[in-house]
């Protein structure tokens, strides 16, 4: 039996979970929230590495970790107007979303794992906060990722990558997912698109691009198949690109590469819509939630 059978066991709820509200104080059995300094470059001219970056993510690691042991690893990019501080926080000041990953793994809920959150920020912490540019950042971010951030944390995280080149990264990757809500679920499509190499898992949320065909031909491309992934998608019915990306979800339901379904044997592609909800903090980090929860059990 894979991994991915392994996983699709437990079927996604019909509804999304809602988070407790007793989750977001304080947990007795805290993870923590680590800053992570690495070296990159400059995005535009990435390929002549003209520009090195000194670049930082935020990393949690949850409780009892044991560098002894291997854990699954999570890579969660924030939205527009924000950075990598957006669902942690800081050391200094950890995030409510964090209280809630540490209930939710201390009863079961969440297996517990290592969360990598860092920036497509480039050079200034501004860059989310312009659109267009953001959008050229979203697309060039897997460069960072793969050759800069990935080895990094993994070298000094204990994960399933036994050694952190390219062939070490590749036999890991179905321990290995990659999360985002609106621009954030841009850069997963682009991992999505240059990635699947490294990654099995995809949570994008409220943010769409290309269509059912682009995305069944980038699979192809990177000489996979349909049983090769899980997409776990969901909007809301009140956020601004909730039909943008529902059609998105609909169109690759309807292409061969893609199996619609709750989590069963050969579903590739998950699709939940939250009732009410907007484009705000509160359905990002529900849908992450959901997405974590359904993973590795």
């Amino acid at each position: 039996m894979n991994e991915q059978s392994e996983a699709s066991e437990m079927l996604f709820p019909a509804e999304l979970m809602t988070i407790p509200a007793s989750y977001s104080e304080p947990c007795d059995q805290a993870g923590r929230v680590e800053r992570f300094a690495y070296d990159t470059f400059e995005a535009f001219s990435y390929e002549d590495q003209a520009q090195p970056l000194a670049k930082n993510a935020m990393v949690y690691v949850p409780y009892g970790y044991d560098a002894s042991k291997r854990y699954n690893i999570v890579y969660l990019m924030h939205g527009g107007w924000s950075d990598q501080t957006t669902y942690l926080g800081t050391p200094e000041a950890p995030s409510q979303f964090k209280n809630q990953l540490d209930h939710a793994m201390a009863e079961g809920v969440i297996e517990p794992c290592l969360i990598v959150c860092p920036t497509y920020n480039n050079t200034s912490d501004e860059d989310s906060g312009d659109y267009a540019l953001a959008l050229e950042l979203t697309a060039r971010y897997p460069n960072e990722l793969v050759n800069d951030l990935m080895p990094a944390v993994e070298t000094a995280y204990s994960t399933y990558a036994d050694a952190v080149t390219p062939e070490g990264l590749a036999a890991s990757r179905d321990h290995r997912a990659f999360m985002g809500f609106s621009m954030g679920s841009v850069t997963t499509w682009h991992v999505f698109e240059n990635c699947l190499a490294y990654f099995r898992y995809f949570a994008p949320s409220s943010g769409n691009a290309g269509s059912g065909a682009y995305w069944a031909n980038a699979v192809e491309r990177q000489g996979f198949g349909a049983e090769d992934f899980l997409i776990m998608g969901a909007t809301g019915t009140e956020d601004f690109n909730g039909s943008a990306f529902s059609a998105l979800m609909s169109d690759m339901a309807d292409n061969p590469m893609f199996q619609a379904g709750d989590g069963e044997p050969g579903t590739n592609l998950i699709f939940r819509v939250g009732e009410g909800e907007r484009h705000d903090g509160y359905a990002a980090n529900r849908y992450i939630y959901n997405a974590l929860a359904f993973l590795w059990h």
